[in-house]
């Protein structure tokens, strides 16, 4: 059957999952915060400025802790940061991706849409890091269709377990639905153009520390090839078969999620 990974974020929803059935995932990937949620996750994935003092004090047998050694390797297996997008939430998507080899990635409290007013995150009110002014975040859905495409060659389904708005392209599920999802079949001709698209602007960072480089990257090159990866993305769903699920039911009050990488 292969490994179900979910991959927690930090929106205010995320803390449902305290209720959740830890059977159907075989293993729980907290981003940041987000290991508060439960103690019975087996990774915590956060980035170099993540603060100390948020950390896990301590790990239980198990678990393990992931940081930018561990990730920045596998990321650049799938093309590197500027490509991927550099906020958390895809970072350990990929890293995910590569280390588990999961047969499905189920997000949840990972939408990046974050409430005017109120919570922004499960613990309070923090900042939006995936909606600054970052020249690999222009798109998060296009990055989010990269992502669901590059897991799906790899049989991997992409799924969000969220009820609410988001910023992700995969389909909604249930946990219900988990043993039975399967991916897209990509689109051929779009995933191609987007990967060659990819190799011929040859925007690699080897260190993951794009932002140092960040005066040789085009802006408007790398719209395009979001606009190519949004395309393959329409035609992959196009022929897919339609989500018996298409959402959860909110439960009554919650507001709408969100997730930051520093968060």
């Amino acid at each position: 059957m292969g490994p179900i990974v979910l991959i927690l974020g930090s929106g205010p929803a995320a803390v449902a999952v305290r209720g959740w059935d830890r059977s159907v995932f075989s293993h729980v990937v907290a981003i940041n915060n987000a290991w508060r949620l439960r103690p019975d996750w087996d990774v915590s994935i956060h980035p170099e400025d993540f603060p100390v003092e948020h950390r896990p004090d301590t790990l239980a047998p198990g678990q393990t802790r992931i940081v930018a050694d561990d990730y920045v390797p596998i990321q650049n297996e799938f093309g590197g940061f500027v490509y991927a997008g550099g906020t958390m939430a895809f970072t350990a998507g990929y890293w995910a991706l590569g280390a588990i080899k999961p047969r499905v990635l189920a997000f949840f409290g990972c939408d990046m849409v974050y409430a005017a007013t109120g919570r922004t995150h499960f613990y309070g009110t923090g900042t939006a890091d995936p909606l600054r002014a970052d020249i690999t975040l222009q798109s998060l859905e296009a990055k989010a269709a990269r992502l669901q495409l590059l897991a799906a060659e790899q049989g991997c389904a992409c799924v969000n377990l969220s009820w609410q708005d988001s910023r992700l392209v995969f389909p909604r599920a249930t946990m219900a639905d988990l043993p039975d999802v399967a991916p897209v079949a990509p689109d051929v001709a779009g995933l191609g153009a987007a990967k060659a698209r990819e190799a011929d602007l040859n925007y690699v960072v080897p260190s993951g520390r794009y932002w140092e480089e960040a005066d040789r990257f085009d802006a408007a090159a790398l719209a395009g090839l979001d606009a190519l990866w949004l395309a393959a993305h329409g035609a992959s769903v196009k022929t897919a078969p339609a989500p018996e699920t298409t959402a959860l039911s909110p439960p009554p009050g919650v507001a709408v999620s969100g997730f930051r990488r520093g968060a």
